[in-house]
């Protein structure tokens, strides 16, 4: 599952000339799909349009499909020129971090002993998603030198609601790089999507925790 982030009147960060995350991440989320389905992956994205479905409805196209891994990508609005960094959520509010352009959750109301809650589907595969959430960065650090070699746990909406291994991309920086550098990552994403998601399938083959 790849997800383009934002969409319709939720522009997400905005760069010069009009240029919005929106319609970069879809750009990218399209090169992606096609990229991955040349290496044999089945890819379904959230949106293909200027729509916005809502949270709980890309989290419900991830929730339909059996072992679906869900990727939202994201470009945030400062940071150093093609740095990029993968998230996995948390399930609190800490302190605001510089540059992340990824909507941070809000802390959901207990619920009900034995009642599943869909705003806490993500919490029994925090560390799944951690797990994945490294390999896809260590893939992407090779392509992008400022990033760090390792994920970034946050409290990040889009992941809340999916009920699977889950994580947030985030590239740098809509005002800070040409849009057609921007778009033109989406290939090292995808092969680094590739390689995380592979190593991840054969790491949960053989029983990583």
């Amino acid at each position: 599952m790849i997800d383009p982030a934002h969409g319709g009147t939720d522009t997400g960060a905005r760069g010069e000339n009009s240029v919005t995350e929106k319609d970069i991440v879809l750009q990218m989320a399209r090169t992606v799909r096609e990229q991955l389905a040349r290496q044999g992956f089945r890819v379904v994205l959230t949106r293909n349009d200027d729509s916005n479905p809502s949270y709980d409805d890309r989290a419900a196209i991830a929730n339909a499909r059996g072992e679906a891994i869900f990727v939202s990508l994201h470009i945030s609005s400062t940071g150093a020129p093609a740095s990029i960094r993968t998230y996995y959520d948390q399930f609190s509010t800490p302190e605001p971090m510089a540059n992340v352009n990824v909507q941070i959750a809000k802390p959901f109301p207990a619920q009900p002993a034995g009642l599943p809650s869909w705003h806490d589907a993500q919490r029994a595969y925090v560390d799944t998603s951690h797990r994945l959430a490294d390999l896809i960065q260590g893939q992407l650090a090779k392509s992008f030198p400022e990033s760090p070699g390792m994920s970034i746990m946050a409290p990040v909406r889009e992941l809340r609601s999916v009920n699977g291994p889950a994580v947030a991309i985030e590239l740098s920086s809509i005002s800070g790089s040409a849009p057609e550098a921007l778009a033109g990552s989406a290939l090292s994403i995808a092969n680094a999507i590739s390689g995380g998601a592979s190593a991840f399938r054969q790491s949960s083959a053989v029983g990583a925790k």
